[in-house]
């Protein structure tokens, strides 16, 4: 099992910056792949960022130039650094694991990011 647990949403202003972090724990040493999703009001869960266990990164075109996905101590911690963010960057942000030993994709209880006047 792992457990992943988002933190740094809030509310922010347009043009504003934020850094979302994700720990990792549990059985991580098969995790591959990591990203970040979200999900607006009324909207399905999109792709926002992704990275590779080898580092390759990709983005959705909304977010391309001013997202930035990391990772560090290899899977244990991800990272989201959101600049020049938008209102309709607004939405319940979650991280994801892939374990393609279970074919299972893990997931956090997400957190809320407001970007508002």
């Amino acid at each position: 099992q792992v457990q992943l647990v988002e933190s740094g949403g809030g509310l922010v202003q347009p043009g504003g910056s934020l850094r979302l972090s994700c720990v990792a724990s549990g059985i991580i040493f098969s995790i591959t792949d990591m990203g970040w999703y979200r999900q607006a009001p009324g909207k399905q869960r999109e792709l926002v960022a992704g990275i590779t266990s080898g580092g390759s990164t990709k983005y959705a075109d909304s977010v391309k130039g001013r997202f930035t996905i990391s990772a560090y101590n290899a899977k244990s911690t991800v990272y989201l650094q959101m600049n020049s963010l938008k209102p309709e960057d607004t939405a319940v942000y979650y991280c994801s694991a892939d374990d393609p030993r279970y074919a299972m994709r893990y997931w956090g209880k997400g957190t809320l990011v407001t970007v508002s006047s």
